[in-house]
């Protein structure tokens, strides 16, 4: 199973000061894997279980940036966009993300996301207020969803219907102070319905870009600055880029690269500040 179950108290050291904000907080929580994860600027990034792949493709690329940033990513490794946030967090290079779970830390988790959470307690964290082995039931996720949203500075919602629990998650947000933003969906679709109300009624803040991703960061936090050269990689994609917005499928053929090294050189080039990524999937020269 590999780390070990630890127990941290309120008081103790290890204990996420963060949770003290959160309404009624727990005396104790259940940990395994990285605690100084939880010392980082983090950010949550929740929504819905059955999810678009537009809206998976979102998470995954907000989580991904973020964690680059420096960024520990915190969302409920519940299916869908919880999974694809924790999962982009993981791709960047000493990525960090932290689990929150509506269950005891040893099954508070879809089975269908075992290996996942595998990977979170080795590069990451996992937190639960619940005991060991106590199976997870849906009256326990708004409890869940309170620490998710006092860990974080900010909370982003993607695809959230008028009853997703992402709701209950950005509404404890917007309680303690916190700002919540919003990636913006369709508006003939009940499954965005709950999160662009958000932006109608919150004033919730609109990501359409990686930039509007990175000021939810803060002060605290220094972005990479743009370098004085590229690599070659980055001037392939900056020069594909010459004439105007294109998707990243167009990018990879035309600029010769395997998709791999693409995205790569995409994500040097976003938080260089020389590139804007939309997160309809075009990118673009700032």
């Amino acid at each position: 199973m590999g780390a070990a179950i630890e127990v941290w108290a309120r008081g103790d050291a290890r204990y996420p000061a963060a949770l003290g904000d959160a309404p009624d907080p727990p005396a104790k929580v259940f940990a395994r894997g990285t605690r100084s994860v939880v010392d980082r600027v983090a950010i949550a990034v929740v929504g819905a279980r059955r999810a678009t792949d537009a809206g998976l493709s979102a998470a995954r690329r907000i989580g991904r940036i973020l964690a680059q940033a420096g960024v520990c990513v915190v969302s409920g490794l519940a299916l869908g966009i919880d999974a694809a946030a924790h999962a982009g967090a993981l791709e960047a290079e000493d990525g960090r993300t932290c689990a929150i779970l509506g269950g005891g830390i040893d099954v508070g988790a879809p089975p269908s996301n075992g290996r996942l959470k595998e990977r979170i307690a080795t590069r990451g964290l996992l937190l639960s207020e619940w005991e060991p082995r106590c199976p997870p039931a849906p009256w326990m996720f708004p409890h869940r969803n309170r620490l998710i949203a006092a860990m974080c500075r900010a909370t982003v919602v993607v695809e959230a219907g008028p009853r997703s629990g992402a709701l209950h998650t950005a509404q404890f947000a917007l309680d303690l102070g916190r700002e919540v933003a919003v990636v913006p969906g369709p508006i003939d679709t009940d499954w965005c319905l709950g999160s662009n109300r958000l932006l109608q009624r919150e004033g919730a803040r609109a990501i359409v870009a990686v930039e509007d991703v990175l000021a939810l960061i803060g002060p605290r936090l220094e972005v990479t600055p743009p370098p004085t050269e590229f690599s070659d990689d980055e001037a392939k994609v900056w020069d594909v880029l010459a004439g105007g917005a294109i998707d990243v499928d167009t990018i990879a053929i035309r600029s010769h690269l395997p998709t791999t090294r693409c995205l790569a050189a995409i994500t040097a080039l976003e938080l260089a500040g020389a590139i804007s990524c939309l997160l309809t999937g075009e990118v673009r020269r700032r």
